[in-house]
């Protein structure tokens, strides 16, 4: 076993704090990671807070990895020691069923759905003689040290990506890509991305360099004057005068708006036969007007994180565009505080701690 050190919290209410735990050693077909690069996802918050009533505790959080492997398995030809790589949102999935053959891991359906990189128990039916590989009721991520993940669900870093700018295109970038790379949004459409944060700022930038005109929707004006210093068009979400004067004018929309918010005045903003899709929430939305929809055949949707291949190609895309999410750097001693400000929505665009600073720390480093 593997002694692992990084931040994990065992209650809703708690903070997060430097806590010791095991890992498994990689196994045949597995690499294990020294973690250098972890980006700091709202859903962190979500699932820390147990505000999707799904955590298990203790949680470990962390699924925008970078770090360079260190050892691999007996039978592991994909990657090597010394590589640069990332683990995204996933470390396993049934391999059986249609979308897992078909190359969409992400809508993996088996019972328990894919093996999540931390907060199980989601055990996939591909495990070794029907046990937790893993070796316990839930996964950790990546606020640690270490990790140990099957070689399939490892990506390949570019060299033309810094690796801590690398780390949020690992959820925050896919997340955004696969819509856009699932409504064939090209060059000459209009796209537009309601809110202007970590999620907001990537598909904005990924959706221009695939030759969209892109209008940002956001509610403050000091996101509305980010929004123009990228080279946006932006529109405050209250300005009903601006609103009208954009109806049926998109060919496509994104919601990257991170908790429940009406979608309604944004639906008349569709041309026919348009989409708006839905990324930032999962709770349950506000009803939609029917009539909108139907008397121009617009069309409502969402789209959970993205495949292994779609995660590997925005990653390749980033490098061979020059485009990456703003980040700020932090130590995991400051994680805390990360959190508030998120949630304020002080931080411009995505926290991303340097798991070195994991060298530094002075406290004990509990077991729960």
């Amino acid at each position: 076993m593997i002694t692992a050190k990084g931040y994990g919290t065992k209650h809703s209410f708690t903070d997060l704090k430097p806590y010791q735990f095991e890992r498994q050693e990689a196994g045949a077909h597995e690499v294990e990671i020294e973690v250098l690069y972890c980006g700091v996802c709202h859903s962190d918050i979500h699932q820390v807070k147990n505000e999707w009533s799904n955590t298990v505790y203790p949680c470990v959080p962390g699924h925008e990895i970078v770090g360079r492997v260190r050892k691999v398995g007996a039978h592991v030809n994909k990657h090597a020691v010394g590589d640069l790589v990332g683990v995204g949102c996933m470390i396993d999935s049934c391999r059986q069923c249609e979308p897992c053959c078909g190359g969409e891991e992400n809508y993996c359906e088996s019972p328990n759905s894919w093996l999540a990189t931390y907060n199980g128990p989601m055990v996939p039916a591909s495990q070794a003689d029907g046990e937790n590989i893993y070796g316990r009721d839930n996964t950790f991520g990546g606020y640690s040290d270490v990790v140990t993940v099957n070689e399939d669900f490892v990506l390949k870093i570019p060299a033309a990506l810094k690796p801590e700018v690398a780390a949020p295109i690992l959820c925050a970038g896919v997340t955004t890509y696969s819509p856009l790379k699932h409504w064939k949004v090209k060059a000459g459409d209009q796209v537009g991305v309601l809110g202007f944060g970590g999620l907001g700022h990537m598909a904005a930038k990924l959706a221009k360099a695939m030759g969209a005109e892109v209008t940002v929707f956001t509610r403050t004006k000091e996101k509305l004057d980010e929004a123009a210093r990228f080279g946006f068009k932006g529109v405050l979400e209250d300005d009903n005068d601006a609103l009208e004067k954009l109806a049926m004018s998109f060919d496509f929309m994104l919601s990257t708006v991170p908790e429940k918010h009406d979608i309604n005045p944004f639906i008349e903003l569709l041309k026919r036969d348009a989409t708006i899709c839905v990324v930032g929430a999962l709770d349950t939305m506000k009803g939609v007007d029917n009539q909108e929809l139907a008397f121009h055949r617009k069309n409502v949707s969402a789209s959970l994180i993205g495949s292994l291949a779609e995660t590997q190609e925005v990653l390749d895309f980033c490098a061979e565009h020059g485009i990456g999410p703003d980040i700020e750097i932090i130590p995991i001693q400051g994680i805390n505080d990360a959190y508030k400000k998120v949630i304020k929505g002080d931080v411009r665009f995505r926290y991303v701690i340097d798991m070195a600073s994991l060298k530094d720390e002075k406290d004990d480093f509990a077991t729960f």
